[in-house]
């Protein structure tokens, strides 16, 4: 009998060692076993049977034949006469017991369990790997170099020893057995053999994890990496971005003096020659975009073809070579980071070839237009969305969804029709006005409401009239017959009544005042002012008279 003690410890050990659990242990010693026992007994298609009990440290095998009437084959069959000499209770169809006792194993069989219950131990391992690193995708691990091969590096990642590809290292990077290195979770496969742990440093999700690591705006999500073209050990291009229109993305990521950005390239291999990261904001603006990522070369202007995914740069002469990169590797990066084909052409060929193309500041003011309007937009909606909630809670219901049980006159329905056109032209009403804006576009979440200025409303009156001119120049000149002091008191009286009732008084300078009569025809009204103006007294005008009159013409 095993020391139960013994056999326990020895489970507990290999669970916390190797990482699974007790239950899968044993699992794997039943099935080496059984294949073990199959093995000696001569025979794959062996009945066997196989118990084990950890907690009183006892180990039950046995095989199995069929109780039959007639043998046809002894080694998995027995007659049921054969089978009742050890027990009466046997019938046809039981499974008759042959024990096996654990010292009766022969040592070649030992081995073969030994290698078995190794081969399943190490399948369940990986399988607990599996379980464990599934969730760590896209992560970055620590592990520890075992051992240095010439196409790879076997690394310890605690619990399993994986290998690491020449080509998922970064360059020409030297480690040396001992050496503690980070690693890229880029898959975990599930396979027959177990977990299939594939981890890399070359991977951009690499770079992205340092960029994380270095840069807390970027790990607390204030700037946000768009995207990551790579060449691990040459040069990097990382596209940046920020919600937060007070934070430069590219100047935090590269930091003062660029210490921030010399941070992240320590991490980038040991080799001699470290990878170039250039750090570059992301813009919507294609052209933007990709004048950004032509990076550290200075462009000119960009034609861009959004359909057809091309785009033409054009740089100043005699900087091609800064533009297109060691063996073409800038360039390479900028195309796969927008995702365009870009060809690159200096400025006097670009002339030559007579080809067009925009500036960065055309294409910087399109933009903040472009996002202008759409600020706009989006406020204006939210406003609508806003005033359509707040009559919802108001309890307002529109016409259009309301129930009623009796059928509405004619006269309901034309004041339904009257409410709803009147709530679609408030709902339509524009909520903010277009500012000019220079350099940034700001958009305030929830502005503060303004009290509206009503205008005071100038009354306007209808004047029609039913005198022609030449009449009115006739009554005026037979009046002007009767007293020139008469006149000027009528037309003060005349001019209050006009004042009064169109609310506008105004004040004319009398020497910029046109006259409708000539200078000759003063004078004459002159000199027969001066010839009648003894026979009539003020007190003999009627004004009631004139007043009826106009009164008249007004209606």
């Amino acid at each position: 009998m095993i020391d139960a003690k013994q056999f326990l410890d020895a489970l507990n050990e290999l669970e916390s060692a190797k990482g699974i659990s007790k239950e899968s242990i044993l699992t794997a010693l039943k099935e080496a076993m059984t294949k073990g026992l199959k093995k000696q007994l001569g025979g794959d298609d062996a009945l066997v049977e196989v118990n084990i009990d950890a907690e009183k440290g006892t180990i039950d095998m046995a095989q199995l034949k069929t109780v039959v009437d007639e043998v046809e084959d002894d080694f998995l069959e027995i007659s049921l006469a054969d089978a009742q000499k050890e027990n009466k209770n046997y019938k046809v169809g039981d499974y008759y017991r042959i024990p096996c006792k654990p010292e009766e194993i022969v040592k070649s069989t030992a081995l073969s369990i030994k290698s078995v219950l190794k081969q399943k131990i190490s399948e369940a391992e990986k399988e607990a790997l599996y379980t464990v690193y599934k969730d760590k995708i896209g992560e970055m691990i620590t592990g520890v170099v075992e051992k240095v091969e010439e196409n790879g590096l076997s690394v310890n990642i605690s619990r399993a020893t994986i290998f690491v590809p020449k080509k998922e290292l970064i360059g020409d990077e030297k480690f040396r057995a001992k050496d503690i290195i980070k690693l890229y979770v880029s898959d975990v496969a599930s396979g027959p053999k177990g977990a299939r742990i594939v981890v890399s440093r070359a991977n951009e999700g690499y770079l992205k994890r340092v960029f994380e690591e270095e840069i807390h705006e970027v790990y607390d999500g204030t700037i946000i990496i768009k995207g990551i073209a790579r060449e691990a050990g040459e040069r990097s291009k990382v596209a940046v971005y920020s919600n937060d229109p007070n934070v430069d993305p590219a100047g935090a990521c590269i930091g003062p003096n660029g210490t921030r950005i010399q941070k992240v390239v320590a991490q980038l291999g040991n080799s001699s020659n470290k990878e170039k990261v250039d750090v570059i904001g992301y813009s919507e603006n294609a052209g933007l975009f990709i004048i950004e990522a032509l990076k550290p070369a200075q462009v000119v202007g960009v034609n861009v073809d959004k359909e057809h995914k091309t785009a033409l740069a054009v740089v100043n002469n005699e900087t091609l070579s800064l533009a297109l990169g060691r063996k073409w590797v800038n360039v390479r990066l900028a195309s796969r980071l927008t995702g365009y084909n870009i060809t690159i052409k200096e400025l006097d060929q670009a002339l030559q070839d007579g080809d067009t193309y925009q500036t960065y500041e055309e294409l910087e003011r399109m933009d903040v237009e472009e996002r202008q309007k759409a600020a706009i937009a989006a406020y204006e909606a939210q406003q609508k969305a806003e005033q359509a909630k707040e009559l919802a809670q108001s309890g307002y219901v529109a016409p259009d969804q309301r129930h009623y049980d009796e059928e509405l006159s004619e006269e309901e329905i034309e004041t339904l029709e009257e409410e709803a056109d009147r709530l679609d032209e408030v709902l339509e009403q524009p909520q903010v006005h277009q500012e000019v804006i220079e350099e940034k576009v700001e958009v305030t979440p929830e502005p503060a409401k303004q009290e509206k200025v009503v205008e005071p409303v100038v009354p306007t009156m209808e004047v029609k009239t039913t005198t022609t001119l030449q009449d009115l120049e006739k009554e005026l000149a037979d009046e002007a017959k009767k007293s020139k002091a008469n006149q000027t008191k009528f037309k003060k009286k005349k001019k209050d009544s006009e004042e009064h009732e169109t609310g506008i008084v105004t004040s004319v300078d009398p020497s910029q005042r046109m006259s409708i009569y000539t200078e000759e025809e003063l004078r004459q009204f002159e000199e027969e002012d001066e010839f009648d103006g003894d026979e009539y007294d003020d007190e003999d005008v009627d004004y009631d008279e004139y007043d009826d009159y106009y009164d008249d013409d007004d209606k």
